[in-house]
């Protein structure tokens, strides 16, 4: 048996992985609503490059659907420059607010200047009516 014919197979049997990895990243949990037409999206745990699916999908889709998308951030409790890409990304394509960020999230934001062009809001309700 080839190397690449003996990686593919170990990989299939799960030799030399956990059963964590095995079964694939654990996603962010997204749970989403509709607010007096203002798509609210709500993001729990890690939000970095293995994570972020789920929550891409969703911001995706509330930012073709809806006019204005507010994400609840105040159960992230990891986040990298993936997350960043993202709220940049669906800041283009669509009205993004940022409700509830956690002390190390708005540091990052404020670090890497999203602040100043994400509406960042201490609510999900002020984040909804500005």
């Amino acid at each position: 048996m080839s190397y690449g014919e003996v990686v593919p197979a170990a990989r299939a049997s799960g030799v030399g992985t956990s059963s964590a990895l095995a079964a694939g990243p654990v996603q962010a949990v997204v749970t989403q609503h509709t607010r007096d037409g203002v798509r609210v999206v709500a993001a729990h745990g890690s939000c970095d490059a293995q994570s972020i699916g789920r929550l891409e999908e969703a911001l995706t889709t509330a930012a073709w659907t809806h006019a204005k998308v507010v994400l609840d951030v105040s159960g992230i409790t990891f986040a990298d420059s993936s997350l960043l890409n993202l709220l940049i990304l669906t800041h283009r394509a669509g009205a993004l607010r940022l409700a509830a960020p956690r002390p190390y999230l708005q540091r990052l934001l404020h670090i890497t200047g999203l602040d100043a062009v994400l509406h960042v809001r201490a609510t999900v309700e002020e984040a909804a009516a500005c």
